[in-house]
């Protein structure tokens, strides 16, 4: 019994610390996740979710750091009288989260791993319900098992400050880490837009797609590779059965007011300037850009994408007496591409070279360096 015990709190510890340090990587991609799961709550239960989307932000680096601290006490076997039941609270919030996702299939990705580690709606919920297993282990069997040493014993937990220590460095890191990345983008890039990938072959399938037909007749369902011409089947479904060679851009898409602009984007040098959102941009930054625009001119052209509403758009340009090119996107791929209003992306033929925050804005040759122009 005290090896199940010791096993549950490493293997729930464990992943909970994996699961938290991607997060923590990048807090922004968990706030708007949050923001849509408090966006389908009010639709669905009340509109007091709709007071949560402000607070998304503080409460990712909450539950971030929590996921991180929780994890370490659980290897440490510490104050488990009250992180058991932060345990256990939290996992079957999470287990209605993803169990509400799958079934309604409301929110089609959890972000449970953030950008790192896709899952489907089910698989996350067969992943919560195992948590929830091992979870219920330990809450169950700690008042038995408190004082009983299992496998893998580290003697320096039994020292009281060390522990102590450890949490609160632990917390103050946390903090620290979540700061920086708000401030100055993720350490580690999982998404598609990341630097040194070519956006035009992730546009693509990595091989021919494969798919087969499932068809029904009289109630019972059957697959073929080849679509039936016999009419006593009805068409039910098309399978894909190399999920894996799809493409890992399928939503990249670009426009201005008269044509598509997706494979112009993907052609010459091109610094874009991403704005979410113009309410909240410092006009100190108006400044910084005209002249970052000024000395770059001549060897790369400087576009502003944006998922404001046009009029709205039109008018944050002629109040700050901005020139340049813009056109639209989707508001969900701008939040995929950076984390930053305004962020600034740079390509070259499609290759991206470089992704700033505003709070770290580039200079002229620094860009001109990224792009590999030598003046």
């Amino acid at each position: 019994m005290k090896n199940l015990y010791t096993l549950s709190r490493y293997l729930v510890g464990i992943l909970f610390i994996f699961s938290g340090l991607i997060k923590i990587n990048d807090p922004v991609g968990t706030q708007i996740k949050l923001e849509e799961y408090f966006e389908v709550f009010s639709a669905d239960f009340t509109p007091l979710f709709e007071h949560l989307v402000p607070l998304a932000l503080i409460l990712s680096v909450i539950l971030c750091t929590l996921e991180i601290v929780i994890g370490i006490a659980l290897l440490m076997n510490y104050k488990m009288k009250i992180t058991r039941v932060i345990l256990l609270s939290l996992i079957v919030f999470f287990t209605f989260l993803t169990f509400y996702s799958a079934y309604f299939n409301k929110v089609t990705d959890c972000g449970c791993f953030g950008d790192a580690i896709k899952l489907t709606p089910w698989e996350s919920f067969t992943k919560d319900i195992i948590l929830l297993f091992f979870s219920l282990i330990i809450f169950i069997l700690y008042r038995k098992l408190k004082n009983q040493i299992g496998f893998f014993y580290i003697k320096i937990f039994d020292n009281a400050t060390f522990r102590d220590s450890l949490i609160i460095f632990t917390f103050i890191i946390c903090l620290i880490i979540s700061f920086t990345a708000i401030n100055f983008l993720p350490f580690i890039d999982f998404r598609p837009y990341k630097i040194g990938n070519d956006i035009v072959t992730l546009m693509k399938p990595s091989e021919e797609l494969k798919y087969s037909y499932i068809m029904e007749k009289n109630g019972k369902e059957y697959e073929f590779d080849i679509y039936p011409n016999n009419e006593i089947y009805s068409f039910k479904e098309l399978k894909l059965l190399n999920p894996e060679a799809q493409a890992k851009i399928t939503d990249y898409n670009l426009w201005d007011n008269e044509e598509d602009y997706t494979t112009e984007s993907l052609s010459g040098n091109k610094l874009f300037i991403i704005i979410h959102d113009v309410n909240n941009i410092d006009k100190k930054l108006i400044d910084k850009i005209k002249t970052l625009n000024n000395n770059i001119t001549f060897w790369i052209e400087t576009v502003i994408i944006t998922s404001n509403e046009p009029n709205s758009f039109k008018q944050f340009l002629e109040s700050n007496n901005i020139k340049l090119k813009y056109v639209y996107g989707d508001a969900t791929v701008l939040k995929t591409i950076i984390r930053s209003n305004p962020g600034f992306f740079l390509m070259r033929h499609g290759y991206v070279r470089g992704k700033w925050h505003f709070n770290n804005i580039p200079n002229g040759q620094e860009v001109l360096d990224a792009i590999g122009i030598k003046t």
